[in-house]
């Protein structure tokens, strides 16, 4: 395989940004083009703005700077895509048909695409869900997601192309505060902890959802990358996971840290998306097939990232 020229759409998303950090660590600033619908604030390299239902931009973008790999993280979220149905199918699924078929015309080396525990739906076993089981989404980002998904694999079977996924939980991090997910509230608790000394949460406080700390997304994502293809037995995606909590739980091991900090909950029209997904899952396949193995647990996530957060508003300060 040649090396990496790497594309990113959407990369100035949560894992975005700290996918961009980590593949130019590896590979060098200028092998790695960020794309986004939005100019970025701080570019640190190569950047082009990029609508991605405008798919001549986008092959353009591939010719012009030789791209080998593209990692397709642009997407409208779960809570977000319900307000426009239309416009998320278009962006989460017409765009990622376009860009299969222009990876297989371009002869594109690998092509990552996330998907999402958004997938599962109330079919789905809630406890240990296994990699392949009954998946009825009840939102437009799921439906998307899940056949993003079957089509990778298709392109994967018929073309030979290197399509790889991972089904991310909810993703927790620092340094981009999400937007428009249902798993948001994993991520803002601890900057209302820190800013107010309590959080409401928009979810029940028993609602229990899979989770996994970016250091370990990152590691995952790039992990899965670099595999050899004789590890990588499937391209629909793989399950991933780390941890499991509720906002409950998530506060109580807060107020180990800020014992002063209160929660309280009135729930909105994400508890039923919530409902819907899973609690906890089998991600055996990606343990056994290319080594997954997180490094952090809830514990040791809420401590670093407290202590980090504390760290970007000393800066500020």
């Amino acid at each position: 395989m040649r090396n990496p020229l790497t594309l990113i759409t959407g990369a100035n998303g949560q894992i975005g940004k700290e996918l961009t950090k980590a593949l130019r660590n590896l590979h060098g600033t200028e092998s790695v083009i960020c794309t986004d619908l939005k100019p970025d604030p701080d570019p640190s390299g190569p950047f082009e703005l990029l609508d991605i239902t405008d798919i001549n931009k986008m092959k353009q973008l591939i010719g012009d700077y030789k791209v080998t790999q593209i990692y397709h993280l642009a997407a409208l979220l779960s809570s977000k895509g319900e307000q426009n149905p239309q416009l998320t199918w278009s962006i989460n699924f017409d765009a990622y048909l376009k860009i299969l078929n222009l990876a297989v015309e371009m002869e594109i080396d690998r092509l990552f695409f996330p998907s999402t525990i958004g997938i599962y739906g109330p079919t789905t076993p809630k406890v240990n869900t296994p990699q392949n089981a009954s998946f009825l989404p009840s939102t437009v980002y799921g439906i998307s997601k899940l056949t993003g998904e079957m089509w990778g694999q298709y392109f994967r079977n018929r073309y030979k192309l290197d399509v790889r996924s991972i089904r991310y939980p909810g993703v927790i991090s620092y340094g981009t505060i999400p937007s428009g997910g249902t798993t948001d509230f994993a991520v803002e608790m601890f900057f209302e902890a820190l800013a107010k000394g309590k959080y409401i949460s928009y979810l029940l406080p028993d609602t229990r959802l899979p989770m996994v700390y970016m250091p370990d997304v990152i590691n995952g994502t790039l992990q899965l990358m670099n595999a050899p293809i004789e590890k990588v037995s499937i391209a629909s995606a793989y399950n991933l996971a780390a941890f499991s909590l509720t906002p409950a739980s998530l506060a109580e091991s807060i107020k180990v840290h800020i014992p002063e900090f209160e929660i309280n909950y009135q729930p909105d029209h994400r508890q039923a998306i919530a409902e819907s997904w899973t609690e906890t899952i089998d991600d055996s396949l990606a343990r056994s097939d290319w080594g997954w193995a997180p490094e952090y647990d809830m514990t040791s996530m809420v401590q670093d990232m407290l202590s980090n957060i504390r760290i970007q508003q000393n800066q500020v300060s």
